[in-house]
């Protein structure tokens, strides 16, 4: 991987902060998360009729630039910078890549030029709050996460030649204002259930949209209640779980590139602030436990980006193997998201609370901008993580505690190696006999 960026990535961030500091003041972003759309339309116009972003990483076939998602990543993190409300992350993060991997030629052709364009936006709708889960993220999504055949989630079934869907889907990014909903349902009862994705219009009959309210309003979310809904399945309903999985990689480095922006941002202002602010005849950042504990802050936010590059890189085709045909499955690539995004999450969170730390009185009010970095953290946390599973279950796939190597007498090491693997925080409590390879 090369770390420096090409000219042309280089422009991408030049131009997106020039759009972005024009648009989202302080006043600016509290302002559009509370219109109906949860962002404002006018900067979206921007980024998508000036920049192009939401085709940055979509194909020229399909109306994008044909970027990749290191390219998407860099921009995710100058959004990340100035907290710019926007439907990027669920329509170009989520909705797209399934389409472009999973959608017909015809499914393709008739939405993706719209994608590209801002014209359409679109999310993905998960079941409860399995959306990490089903992302790959934080466990297998091979599981029944999207209800298994049970009672709960959502069901689908032919009614007349037609898909119609029957349930309930909470917390869903931009939900509220997506033009187009790609929902996980489940379908052939409990002993053949298997998982598929269906589109569903915005306006479609029977289809309940109500905003809920959000820890992070500057990532508004959705609970959506299907009565009887149509939906048309996405391609021919294989290779859901793979095409998740993939889409997970991507999501998490993009998601990684936006937390640095945000801890980079908290961390400048929190410096420029004890530059400012004196006590006891001096400006605070000149004493010395103060300059320590920013600079642990710097320490974290260089190594969250440089992870977040990698990520980044490492899911799109630098990451593949030697002599892999491109064809994008999951697992062709270098997974390494979750720890990038586990990275980035702990570094928003410590520059975040570093910063109403230092910022004293002020930072505990809601008249500041603090707490919106400390929401940011909490909220994403909550959606995709917490770090601790992310971690958890990379080191799961790793075989980090397989037994593997493990030395000692002969039945020490085999019992060792026929011991399931050791997962942290709960994922799971088994542990190889006597310790052994741990």
């Amino acid at each position: 991987m090369d770390a420096a960026c090409t000219a042309e990535q280089d422009e991408i961030r030049r131009t997106l902060r020039e759009v972005v500091t024009k648009h989202c003041g302080p006043d600016d972003v509290k302002a559009a998360v509370r219109t109906p759309a949860g962002y404002d339309t006018g900067l979206w116009a921007a980024l998508a009729g000036r920049l192009g972003l939401p085709g940055l990483a979509l194909p020229e076939a399909y109306g994008g630039i044909g970027c990749g998602i290191l390219e998407l990543a860099l921009a995710s993190e100058e959004l990340g910078q100035a907290f710019a409300p926007s439907p990027l992350l669920a329509t170009a993060g989520l909705a797209a890549p399934l389409l472009l991997a999973l959608g017909t030629p015809r499914q393709r052709t008739a939405l993706l030029p719209r994608i590209a364009t801002g014209e359409l936006t679109a999310t993905l709708a998960v079941p409860g709050a399995a959306l990490a889960t089903a992302l790959g993220l934080v466990g297998d999504n091979r599981g029944d996460w999207s209800g298994g055949g049970r009672a709960g989630g959502v069901q689908a079934r032919v009614v007349a030649d037609t898909w119609r869907l029957y349930g309930q889907v909470d917390q869903v990014l931009d939900g509220h204002s997506a033009g187009l909903l790609l929902v996980a349902a489940h379908t052939g009862g409990f002993a053949r259930s298997r998982t598929l994705l269906f589109l569903v219009r915005g306006d479609a009959p029977g289809l309940v949209r109500v905003r809920q309210t959000a820890l992070d309003e500057t990532r508004p979310r959705a609970r959506l209640e299907l009565r009887d809904v149509e939906g048309e399945l996405v391609g021919d309903g294989s290779g859901v779980v793979h095409a998740l999985g993939d889409v997970g990689e991507r999501v998490a480095a993009l998601l990684a590139a936006e937390a640095v922006g945000s801890a980079d941002r908290a961390l400048a202002r929190t410096v420029a602030y004890v530059k400012e602010r004196e006590q006891f005849g001096r400006a605070i950042g000149s004493f010395q436990a103060v300059k320590h504990r920013l600079a642990d802050v710097y320490v974290r936010v260089q190594a969250a980006r440089s992870a977040a590059y990698y990520a980044a890189w490492a899911a799109g085709e630098g990451g593949m193997p030697p002599g892999s045909d491109g064809s994008g499955a999951a697992d062709a690539y270098e997974r390494v998201g979750g720890l990038a995004l586990a990275q980035g999450l702990d570094a928003l969170r410590t520059a975040a609370a570093e910063a109403v730390q230092l910022h004293g009185g002020i930072g505990f009010t809601w008249e500041h901008d603090a707490h919106l970095y400390f929401k940011r953290a909490s909220g994403d946390e909550l959606l995709f993580g917490p770090a601790h599973r992310l971690r958890a279950y990379a080191a799961e796939r790793a075989g980090l505690f397989a037994g593997e190597g493990a030395e000692g007498p002969p039945e020490t090491a085999g019992a060792a190696e026929a011991a399931p693997a050791v997962r942290v925080d709960g994922v799971d409590r088994s542990r190889p006999v006597d310790g052994a390879g741990v």
